[in-house]
């Protein structure tokens, strides 16, 4: 079930903690960002070389926009900008303290409505949410959806959009609900993926330890693909939940994965060194790099912003 992977590194350049990869299938690049070390970058994978734009707070996530451009969750707003490197529109505010929380991951529906998880950075109060804002119609509609979490990660949709997953780090659980596209509405919760907890005392080379569901994408089939933070490996389940395939990263902390490329069969990878220790990344020294490799099976397109 476990596979090693032909993985290449895109370009020379290693960011601290790469997060919310997407591919523009009409400028034919890839787009990232480094959530610590505030920038957005994006590169046309040909030359490898990244154009970097820096923020004035955390970027958590960002995605497309219908009307060209880009929207971005920072810690301290949802804003729109027209064009690469151009002004800053906050379009709106979360309800929540930026002194103990910011936007984390993050991506669009099908209609186009920008949906963005937080992240609790204390842990102590799982503090953690998901909302989604609506720009459609000259109006900025914000919807809390889900809560109690930690860290929001893996947000992703089944390729009907009748499926929504959403993972909360720390607890090494993936959510799933039932989801109605037209109305936003969530209903029988239930838990997709339920990981093994970290063992006391582990270290990283202990490859026992699955690691935690980070990031994640789904496939034309409707599997879901996920990040294992401190896993060293990317895991995809079935629709049912059951683990399908294993896949061994270059770097002990992936942190999501995308599909790109004009075939979406080039899956893409962020990873993280943020924080990590001199002999992990002695081990592994292209942590922080972005990755990719070929897949079988297709990913789904990337749903673009509307406002």
């Amino acid at each position: 079930m476990s596979s090693t992977t032909p993985w290449q590194t895109l370009g020379p350049q290693r960011y601290e903690l790469g997060e919310s990869p997407f591919w523009h299938p009409l400028e034919q690049r890839l787009y990232w960002v480094d959530i610590p070390g505030k920038k957005l970058l994006r590169s046309d994978v040909a030359g490898g070389t990244a154009e970097v734009w820096d923020m004035p707070s955390e970027p958590g996530c960002i995605a497309p926009a219908a009307s060209g451009g880009l929207v971005i969750a920072l810690r301290h707003g949802v804003f729109r900008a027209r064009q690469w490197g151009g002004a800053l529109d906050r379009i709106a505010t979360l309800p929540y303290d930026t002194a103990s929380v910011r936007a984390n991951d993050g991506k669009c529906d099908a209609l186009g409505r920008f949906w963005v998880g937080t992240i609790d950075e204390p842990k102590a109060s799982r503090a953690a949410a998901l909302f989604s804002i609506d720009c459609r119609n000259d109006l900025v509609a914000v919807q809390r959806h889900a809560g109690d979490a930690l860290t929001a990660n893996g947000l992703a949709w089944s390729p009907q959009n009748s499926t929504l997953y959403w993972a909360d780090t720390p607890s090494h659980v993936v959510h799933a609900w039932d989801f109605e596209l037209e109305g936003k509405h969530l209903s029988q919760h239930r838990v997709h993926v339920q990981c093994a907890p970290k063992p006391v005392g582990w270290t990283f080379e202990d490859r026992s330890y699955l690691g935690r569901p980070d990031g994640a994408a789904v496939d034309a089939l409707g599997n879901y693909w996920v990040a294992m933070f401190e896993g060293r490996r990317i895991c995809c389940f079935a629709p049912d939940g059951r683990l399908l395939q294993e896949l061994d990263t270059p770097a002990q902390c992936p942190t999501m994965p995308c599909f790109g490329g004009a075939d979406l069969k080039t899956l893409y990878l962020t990873t993280a060194r943020h924080g990590r220790s001199a002999p992990e990344l002695a081990l592994f020294p292209d942590s922080g790099a972005v990755f990719f490799t070929r897949v079988e099976t297709p990913g789904l397109p990337v749903n673009f912003f509307v406002d």
